[in-house]
């Protein structure tokens, strides 16, 4: 279980987080979304260990993440939303470099790697250097090195960018696999259709504040509403849509 109590993340005095609370179980994917700026990520570089909290605590298994960080983050498995990779390596040499780092047995290694890269269609292209792939290709690449090491917890920020369509089919049947495999799933997208077929709950983040916590057929019924799309929009989004639409084709069409 991951556990975030009364976390808050400040920059300059500036409060990009305030006071967020929330449980992800092991066995469940939740998600965890807001629109642009809302703190989503800046949630899951703390989760990560990448940034620091300014106040608050996070727990794994019941323990806080700053007691044993090296024994947390083998543990842990990230996909960033940009996939900052090394141009030069090739995708093989990327994810055997991660897998080195992670401790991984040579001949294990091996194994994973060829397995990864057949399966996420990357095997034809094992040798190019990453500088030539695709957004798709690398958020590949991400992924197969967030999943070497067989992690308890899995942190997806954004995991779909860049993806073709068979590719996001393949990661949405995976996120709910690594769930019922009792994984902690802990999924941030703006692909609210997605969000909904595979998460058991959602934690709806506004302006660095927690604004939902509950599982999506629970805040249907709370904002009798039908779909996550509209309780996002309730909740979330200021703005009027349709009427910056109409004012778009106004300045276009003038």
């Amino acid at each position: 279980m991951l556990e975030l109590r009364s976390v808050t993340k400040r920059y300059s005095g500036v409060t990009a987080v305030r006071d967020v609370s929330f449980v992800a179980r092991a066995g469940e994917v939740t998600g965890y979304l807001g629109p642009n700026g809302s703190g989503k990520s800046t949630t899951l570089k703390m989760i990560t260990g990448l940034i620091e909290p300014t106040e608050g605590q996070i727990l794994f298994r019941g323990e806080p993440i700053e007691r044993d960080r090296i024994r947390y983050r083998q543990r842990l498995g990230y996909v960033p939303e940009e996939p900052q990779l090394y141009p030069h390596l090739t995708g093989a040499e990327y994810l055997e470099m991660v897998g080195q780092l992670r401790g991984l047995p040579k001949q294990q290694l091996a194994e994973k790697i060829d397995g990864f890269l057949r399966l996420l269609s990357l095997d034809e292209d094992r040798y190019v250097p990453i500088s030539s792939y695709s957004k798709g290709m690398r958020q590949k690449v991400l992924l197969a090195a967030a999943l070497l090491h067989n992690p308890e917890l899995v942190l997806l920020d954004e995991p779909f960018s860049g993806l073709d369509v068979n590719s996001a089919l393949v990661l949405r049947d995976l996120i709910r696999e690594l769930a019922a495999r009792g994984k902690v799933v802990l999924f941030s997208s703006h692909e609210l259709e997605t969000v909904e077929r595979v998460c058991s709950r959602v934690v709806i983040l506004h302006k660095g504040r927690v604004v939902a916590n509950d599982s999506i057929a629970q805040l249907r019924v709370l904002m009798s509403l039908p779909t996550l799309e509209g309780i996002f929009y309730q909740l979330a989004i200021e703005q009027d849509t349709g009427a910056i639409t109409q004012e778009i084709l106004q300045v276009m069409e003038s």
